[in-house]
């Protein structure tokens, strides 16, 4: 039996609205499965669960904004069998031994140890529970030794507590809300990651000529866009520098996937950083097919929470027009971003001659508790390699 609890979904995150349940007690889930959506300040967030087995009950209302770590939901565990949810006994405690009901009294004077007051024969612990509920003990009949009111009966008669009442569900994004965490997560990474940026251009017409080739004649759904060779590439690289793929958490913990991060910003401000998981085992076409998928649901608020806690390495790209170089800052608990900037039309020396070719700017902001310039140059020429020959991908 295990207890299924809001999830972090964020170093900046302290707590979220529960917006829908996407199963019901009964229903049978497996890992991986999204059983609710949550709304944070980055958005709608599904909820995925993490061990397979029945739902047994639900603890948490819709519309409640729940804490990390509250309850949400009961599971019991396959071929468990089921039992009373956490926090609640598994049998009612023994109660103090009821008074019989007094004998009648000898002439000119009373029981022995006195009426009970009011002439009502409870136990001691249905009085305490009548008194603090507001209970008439009069009112009720007894079901104890004699007619004894005991505190199951107390507890039948108790009026049911008042409905809480609804908290305002948010809708869509609080851009205001999202600036605040993308504000509190920067200031955490500025704060506790001790960031080193390494910097190089490299030609990128190869690139741009295999793209041209490779969409000529293709349908827009079936054509490859330049971010998809970038993250390519930088899984390549992680792959071949594992020391810059993973989290920082009192120590590095390296990753045995390349959960290669997207930033994607939202129409109308704000930033979201989902990831592919499992990127390594993708061709171009698939991480194509992943990054569209991703961006889609960033910007319809439908991401799933391993998606938004589970990137190793994040690539931040400024697109096809703007700044040539960009120095991003690390999404904490992870220890590179590789940023890369946008092409542009520069002189380039070409077997000795000098010709304008379209060159790229990267930029790789690491973590100095885990890596030195040895490592990040490492990881920037092979990623370098792999653009430069795209082929390879």
């Amino acid at each position: 039996m295990g207890v299924f609890r809001m999830p972090s979904l964020g170093s900046d995150m302290e707590s979220a609205v529960l917006a829908e349940w996407l199963v019901q007690p009964g229903d049978t889930v497996t890992r991986g499965d999204v059983i609710a959506v949550v709304e944070t300040q980055k958005g709608a967030i599904e909820i995925e669960v993490y061990e397979s087995g029945t739902v047994t009950e639900l603890t948490a209302r819709v519309g409640t904004e729940l804490p990390v770590g509250a309850p949400l939901a009961v599971i019991a565990a396959e071929r468990e069998d089921a039992a009373e949810p956490e926090g609640k006994s598994q049998a009612p405690a023994a109660e103090t031994p009821v008074a019989k009901a007094p004998e009648a009294p000898p002439m000119g004077g009373l029981p022995p140890g006195g009426l009970p007051p009011g002439g009502i024969a409870a136990s001691p612990a249905a009085r305490v529970r009548a008194q603090a509920l507001g209970v008439d003990l009069a009112a009720l009949t007894g079901s104890g030794p004699g007619g004894a009111v005991v505190l199951a009966d107390v507890e039948a008669a108790a009026p049911a507590p008042a409905p809480e009442p609804e908290k305002p569900r948010r809708r869509g994004l609080d851009l205001d809300e999202m600036r605040k965490a993308i504000a509190n997560a920067m200031s955490r990474a500025n704060r506790e990651i001790p960031h080193f940026h390494l910097s190089q251009t490299f030609d990128l017409t190869p690139a741009a000529d295999f793209l041209t080739a490779h969409n000529a004649g293709k349908p827009p759904a079936e054509r490859l866009l330049m971010a998809a060779l970038y993250l390519r590439a930088a899984v390549g690289a992680a792959r071949a520098v594992p020391e810059l793929n993973g989290w920082y958490e009192d120590g590095f913990r390296p990753s045995d996937t390349v959960n290669i991060g997207l930033a994607v910003a939202l129409r109308g401000g704000g930033l979201v950083a989902p990831a592919l998981i499992g990127a390594e085992a993708m061709d171009l076409a698939q991480i194509m097919a992943g990054m569209r998928d991703l961006v889609s649901r960033a910007r319809a608020g439908r991401l799933r929470n391993s998606e938004m806690t589970q990137g190793t390495l994040t690539v931040s790209a400024l697109g096809e027009t703007g700044p040539e170089a960009m120095a991003g800052v690390i999404f904490p608990p992870q220890v590179a971003l590789l940023g890369i900037g946008a092409p542009q039309l520069r002189p380039w020396v070409v077997d000795g001659q000098v010709i304008p070719r379209q060159v790229l700017t990267v930029t790789l902001a690491a973590d100095h508790r885990v890596a030195d310039g040895r490592i990040a140059a490492g990881f920037l020429t092979e990623f370098i390699s792999l653009v430069s020959a795209p082929e390879r991908l």
